[in-house]
């Protein structure tokens, strides 16, 4: 049975932006921004950037993943890895229940239709994405758009006009970091 995929929400953004807005408000960033992104505490004084915080890709797939949890209650909800690379969001998906197939107790053997799969916001491997669909799990696939604007460019450079030339296309980056690795896995070697 194939997998039922999840790219827009699951239409639970109300439902679930208390939760957001608890887990993650600052009343020092409330109190910077009124006072004009600065903070002066005897000779000191803290400059605080204008623009902070989770860029779009990252606020939507944390948002995403606290959507998953609310529609699924009842089912085992698993991450690939750390949905973002931010200790403090994946702890709160841990205390929220929410089990992450890099962490050894983990197996994909677990797996199956009543498992669902929530992609991380730097996308997985394709291999790994045709084994979930293949077990016939449920996927939220929380691929930041950028980063499938840049993996869409990829393709289409690889492929050129007449759709068999070949481009070379250098990967940088730790091949440890995920988002590296998803993108390795298209690539022909």
């Amino acid at each position: 049975m194939p997998a039922v995929i999840f790219r827009k929400g699951l239409n639970l953004k109300d439902a679930v932006s208390g939760a957001l807005s608890e887990d993650y408000h600052s009343a020092l960033v409330d109190e910077m921004i009124k006072t004009k992104f600065r903070r002066v505490t005897g000779r000191l004084t803290i400059h605080f950037a204008r623009e902070f915080g989770f860029c779009y890709g990252v606020d939507r797939a944390v948002d995403y993943a606290y959507q998953t949890r609310a529609r699924f209650p009842e089912r085992t909800v698993y991450l690939t890895g750390e949905i973002i690379h931010n200790p403090h969001v994946n702890h709160k998906l841990r205390n929220a229940g929410i089990r992450f197939l890099s962490d050894p107790e983990t197996k994909v053997e677990e797996l199956g239709p009543a498992s669902v799969i929530i992609l991380p916001a730097f996308g997985v491997r394709v291999e790994d994405l045709l084994t979930y669909d293949r077990l016939g799990c449920t996927i939220v696939d929380t691929t930041c758009g950028s980063v499938l604007n840049v993996w869409n460019s990829w393709q289409s450079t690889s492929r050129g006009n007449s759709g068999d030339s070949f481009t070379s296309i250098k990967v940088s980056g730790r091949s440890i970091f995920n988002c590296v690795r998803s993108r390795r896995s298209d690539c022909r070697m």
